[in-house]
């Protein structure tokens, strides 16, 4: 099978290319949107990866967002469907349905993104979706939560760096859940929607199958790197309060930061795994542990 694959050169792209390197043909498709550029394709599947990630500095100009994100999946999809490629997969992601998540997300959640990676995100989703599709084609939008993996520390990275000095983990009064995706149980959804016919064409969520605490995610990074974590259960109110004050004087905590560490965002797998009839490789503990042990061999 030949399949051409955008954002190759990306962490989950340089993962995919490696993972599928045995049993499939891959060629590398990179460029940016522009309005007047025409495509066309000739390969067996599309696994449409680039676009803008969502920037958390909020820095970017949103007009990025649309072109990179919207703009050019449009423009890909749309020679998708001119081409004689069977297969489809875009990546979108969970914020082009929630920023927030009350009780678990599944995929029958009416769409409310808020950020413009999300709304932009959504639009594309919706572009693949108003599309009919030729007989033998199938398309998979792919929402995965937040994704992990060697050579990628991504917003894990703060944990590290707080149990790899020693510095005791102060907001263990908070309890949340959130789900995680490691890189190899994503690899393994990509390969089997490329190799499994009878999977229909849809919109999957991608997460690992147990969703974990901050808390948890410090005992394993201790664990990780051989140390004792230390959390405290300093009181709720005073946390809050210090966090306001990062408001106002652009201290390391600060009201964003303290919900994206204590916020609740539980994904459910349920609809891919049924779609597979397959389980996933690796354990939400198992890939984290990996995740974690490679930030200390690139120290």
């Amino acid at each position: 099978m030949k399949i051409i694959i955008t954002g190759a050169s990306g962490f989950v792209g340089s993962n995919l290319r490696k993972y599928l390197k045995s049993s499939k043909e891959i060629e590398k498709l990179s460029f940016r949107y522009n309005e007047n550029q025409e495509l066309k394709i000739h390969t067996d599947a599309i696994i449409h990866l680039a676009g803008k990630a969502h920037d958390i500095k909020k820095i970017s100009d949103p007009k990025e967002y649309y072109e990179s994100n919207f703009e050019l999946t449009k423009k890909i999809f749309d020679a998708f469907l001119d081409s004689d490629a069977k297969i489809f997969i875009f990546m979108s992601s969970v914020k082009a349905v929630a920023d927030k998540v009350d009780g678990i997300l599944t995929e029958d959640v009416i769409a409310e993104p808020i950020t413009h990676y999300g709304i932009s995100k959504r639009q594309a989703e919706e572009y693949i979706l108003s599309k009919k599709l030729s007989q033998g084609k199938r398309i998979y939008i792919l929402r995965p939560c937040m994704i992990h993996g060697p050579g990628n520390k991504g917003n894990l990275n703060l944990l590290y760096q707080i149990v790899s000095k020693g510095i005791p983990w102060p907001l263990g009064a908070f309890k949340n859940q959130r789900s995680f995706l490691s890189i190899e149980n994503l690899c393994f959804i990509i390969k089997e929607l490329l190799d499994n016919d009878k999977i229909p064409s849809g919109v999957y969520q991608a997460s690992d199958d147990k969703p974990l605490s901050t808390n948890e995610l410090i005992k394993i990074l201790g664990t990780s790197l051989g140390k004792k974590s230390l959390i405290l259960n300093v009181n709720f109110y005073l946390i809050k309060l210090i966090a306001r004050a990062g408001d106002c004087f652009r201290l390391p905590l600060n009201s964003e930061r303290l919900q994206k560490l204590t916020e609740n965002f539980v994904v459910s797998n349920k609809k891919i795994i049924s779609a597979m009839g397959k389980s996933l490789p690796v354990s939400s503990n198992q890939g984290l542990i990996t995740t974690f042990e490679s930030f200390l061999k690139t120290k």
